[in-house]
C-alpha cells in the first residue's frame, strides 16, 4: 500500500500531541507539521512570563519535541482548500495531503470595543507577554511625577476578565509589583489591581463554592474586583464602562477569544451557534472526509482548553491510523476536565470532578502537571535544561 501522507497545520497543543502519536506508531507515513512559529507556546506559562519568568519555560522550539521522522515547515497558511484537502502558504507553496489537520488554535477578541485592540495588552503569545512585562518594568523605572494623583492612575493594573487567565494574572502580577515598589522605593499604597467581569462572579465557568474561594483569594492578596460589570471602551489612560470609568496606564485584556480567522474563509464550513467549527464524530470537518478540526476551533463539549487540544489530538492520530489499518471507527466522546489555578505565591485552587482543594498542596500540584505533561514531549536533557535556565532567569 502506498504510504500516506498526512499534514498538520499547528504547533499548539492538538497540533504536538497527534504529530507525536503518529510518528511513534511504526507505520509507513508521511507526516508533516505547518507552523507559522519555529516554536510551541506552553500557554498555561506565559502568564508567567509577565511576573518576571524565562521566556524559555513558555517557549520551546519544534525541533525539541517532534521526532526526526516529522517533517517541520514554517509557512504560514493563507488558504484552505478542504474538497482537495490541499492548502497554499504565504510563502506560494502549496501542500496536499491524504489526510489534513487544522490545529490552527484561537486568537484575542476585543468584541469590536473601541480602542482596546490599540491600547490594551494581551499575552496569547510570547512576544506580547514579553511586552507587557517591559511595560511594567518602565513604570517603575519612569515614576517621577509631579502629584500624588498621577501618581495613582501611574501604577493602577485594570485586568478586564475575571477567568483563569485573568486571576492568575491578578495574583502573580500583586507579587511582583511588591517587589518592583521596594526595589524602586515606591509607595505601595500606590500600587492598584483591578479586575472587571461582566459575570456575576470571578471564574464564572467552574464550581460557584471553588469562585467564592477565588474571590477571598483575590481580596486577601489586596485586588479589587468589580463584577457585573461591562467594559465599554477604551482612551489614553482611561477605560469607561456603563455606570464608572477608571484612569490607568496599564489595561491588560483577557476577556475574550474567537477562533483563528482561516476558519472562516474555508469554502463549505460549517459554524455552529457558538462561532466554532461543526464537526462529526471523528472530529472531522462537516461535509469533509478526511479533513479534521481539532483545538481549539473545534465545536467539542470542553474546547478551548489545552488538556482538551491534547486529548484532541491523541484521539485524531488513533482514527487516522484505524484508518490506515481498515479497522473499525470509534466515536469521540468528549472528556471532563480538571482545573488547577495558581492564585498568586503558594497558592492554588484544584478543581478536579467532585473534589476541591485549595493551598499550597494545589500550588505545587499545579508545577508537577506543567513538569508532567512537558517530560512527555522533552527528552530528559532537554526538560532539565529548560528549568535550571529559568531558575538561573528569575535569580
Amino acid at each position: 500500500m502506498q504510504d500516506k501522507s498526512i499534514i498538520v497545520v499547528g504547533g499548539g497543543f492538538a497540533g504536538i500531541a497527534l504529530a507525536r502519536k503518529l510518528a511513534f506508531a511504526g507505520k509507513k507515513i508521511n507526516i508533516t507539521l505547518i507552523s507559522d512559529k519555529s516554536y510551541f507556546e506552553y500557554y498555561p506559562a506565559i502568564y508567567r512570563v509577565v511576573t518576571n519568568a524565562a521566556p524559555i519555560e513558555a517557549c520551546i522550539p519544534l525541533s525539541d519535541m517532534l521526532p526526526k521522522n516529522v517533517d517541520i515547515i514554517i509557512d504560514k497558511i493563507a488558504k484552505v482548500d478542504a474538497n482537495l484537502k490541499s492548502i497554499i502558504g504565504e510563502s506560494g507553496m502549496e501542500y496536499k495531503a491524504d489526510f489534513l489537520i487544522l490545529a490552527l488554535g484561537s486568537e484575542t477578541s476585543y468584541f469590536n470595543l473601541p480602542g482596546l485592540s490599540d491600547l490594551s495588552f494581551g499575552f496569547k503569545s510570547i512576544g506580547e507577554a514579553m511586552k507587557l512585562k517591559n511595560h511594567i518594568d518602565t513604570l517603575f523605572e519612569e515614576h517621577e511625577h509631579p502629584s500624588s494623583s498621577e501618581l495613582v492612575s501611574h501604577f493602577h493594573i485594570i485586568i478586564v476578565g475575571g477567568g483563569p487567565s485573568g486571576v492568575e494574572t491578578a495574583g502573580d502580577l500583586s507579587r511582583r509589583l511588591e517587589k518592583l515598589a521596594i526595589k524602586y522605593k515606591v509607595d505601595p499604597s500606590f500600587i492598584t489591581i483591578d479586575i472587571i467581569e461582566r459575570a456575576s462572579r470571578v471564574l464564572p465557568t467552574i464550581d460557584p463554592k471553588a469562585s467564592a474561594h477565588a474571590l477571598t483569594r483575590l481580596h486577601k492578596l489586596g485586588i479589587n474586583v468589580f463584577l457585573n460589570r461591562t467594559l465599554m471602551s477604551e482612551e489614553i489612560e482611561q477605560v469607561y464602562m456603563k455606570d464608572m470609568s477608571l484612569k490607568s496606564k496599564t489595561v491588560i485584556w483577557t476577556a475574550g477569544t474567537q477562533i483563528n480567522r482561516l476558519y472562516n474563509s474555508i469554502p463549505g464550513v460549517q459554524l455552529s451557534e457558538r462561532k466554532r467549527v461543526s464537526v462529526n464524530e471523528y472530529l472531522e470537518m462537516k461535509g469533509f472526509d478526511g479533513v479534521y478540526v481539532v483545538g481549539d476551533g473545534a465545536d467539542t463539549k470542553y474546547t478551548g482548553l489545552a488538556q482538551t487540544a491534547n486529548v484532541d489530538g491523541k484521539f485524531v492520530a488513533d482514527d487516522i491510523l484505524t484508518r490506515i489499518n481498515g479497522g473499525g471507527r470509534v466515536a469521540y466522546i468528549p472528556k471532563p476536565v480538571g482545573y488547577i489555578i495558581p492564585i498568586g505565591h503558594n497558592w492554588a485552587l484544584m478543581s478536579l470532578g467532585p473534589i476541591r482543594i485549595y493551598g499550597l498542596f494545589a500550588y505545587w500540584a499545579r508545577h508537577l502537571a506543567d513538569f508532567y505533561y512537558l517530560s512527555f514531549i522533552l527528552s530528559p536533557r532537554k526538560l532539565f535544561s529548560l528549568f535550571f535556565e529559568g531558575f538561573k532567569y528569575r535569580s
